[in-house]
């Protein structure tokens, strides 16, 4: 390139204004087709599920519609998916999807190996073990010689393995790829041991033929830090999708919900006419309308409430926010500022 030129790029791209969002392949691809297309469980329910008219639920979910929400302003802009754990990586490798909202865990190898982004953090969750109570086990370290019920191709089958070999115990997998039919074979007595992260234990519990008759083994073995995933390539995407999480969080820490963000918006406080676009500045640097945190909050309200509504304490699950609490109450919910 002959250097009248390259100074001539230079300056240009000198002029360009600070901050402005580029659309990327994926984000364009998503507006073109005017909706996204999200991989799921579609087998645990508080997190990934259809109800009985065929209606998506779970916390996962609701992560989607945020997400939609965000970009076209419309929460129902979302199809699903429902993916094995052996499935989901390749579905959001190969275009199947856009965006992977299913209880995956983030790991250095999936996220470098793999090619694949996650973002913020949507649950912080262990690994467990749940036996029938008829079994008479009180801790894990009585499960030598145990069948084990597990999913193929996750974290939770080399965990697994890594437990029972710490404590030099004797196991024996019982391998099934779909969620769905590993519960049913686990219901059905097939064997003596189910494990998962806990919160799919909670929700495989609740689906069970009689919940009470089952209890989860006081030891979690690992950490799962369950994220929503996008592929590289889109640093936009990634953005956005990362930010509505985010936004989530930041919400609830604000105290704005789904019932006060229409009073919220004629707040005079500087940090929530920001955050709610009021004063503009956010949305452009995402290359979003200046409401879509707005928008987000008016569709499925913040991360408080969304975990409420799915596996909170009133719910079957009754799970209590522990780690997931904001960092206010003792949890690692926490959001970097909305500037």
């Amino acid at each position: 390139m002959k250097p009248v030129k390259l100074l001539s790029l230079v300056l240009c791209l000198c002029l360009l204004p600070c901050g402005l969002a580029f659309a990327g392949k994926d984000l364009d691809a998503v507006k073109k087709k005017g909706f996204i297309q999200v991989g799921v469980n579609g087998g645990v329910f508080g997190f990934g599920m259809p109800d009985s008219l065929g209606v998506w639920k779970g916390l996962d979910v609701d992560t989607a519609h945020a997400v939609a929400a965000a970009i076209f302003g419309d929460a129902s802009k979302v199809k699903f998916t429902p993916l094995t754990a052996q499935q989901r990586f390749t579905a959001l490798q190969t275009g199947e999807i856009d965006l992977l909202c299913r209880n995956a865990t983030r790991t250095l190898t999936r996220d470098t190996q793999l090619g694949l982004n996650f973002v913020q953090v949507n649950y912080y969750d262990g690994q467990g073990f749940m036996v029938p109570k008829q079994l008479g086990v009180k801790s894990a370290t009585e499960l030598d010689g145990a069948t084990v019920c597990v999913l193929p191709g996750t974290t939770t089958e080399q965990n697994a393995a890594d437990y029972f070999r710490a404590n030099n115990m004797k196991w024996q997998p019982v391998v099934i790829e779909s969620t769905t039919e590993l519960a049913k074979t686990f219901f059905a007595g097939r064997c003596d041991v189910l494990t998962s992260d806990a919160s799919q234990l909670a929700g495989t519990r609740a689906v069970a033929p009689n919940p009470k008759d089952y209890m989860i083994l006081p030891e979690i073995i690992s950490k799962e830090p369950l994220a929503p995933a996008v592929r590289h390539g889109d640093d936009q995407f990634r953005d956005i999708v990362d930010w509505t999480v985010l936004a989530l969080i930041n919400a609830e820490e604000l105290g704005i919900t789904s019932k006060n963000v229409d009073a919220k918006m004629k707040s005079k406080d500087p940090v929530v006419m920001r955050f709610l676009g009021v004063t503009p500045g956010n949305g452009k640097a995402l290359g979003l309308d200046e409401k879509w945190v707005y928008n987000i909050i008016k569709a499925v309200g913040n991360y408080g409430e969304m975990f409420d509504r799915n596996v909170g304490p009133n719910t079957t699950l009754g799970l209590e926010r522990g780690l997931n609490a904001l960092w206010t109450n003792g949890g690692l919910m926490y959001s970097p500022p909305f500037k």
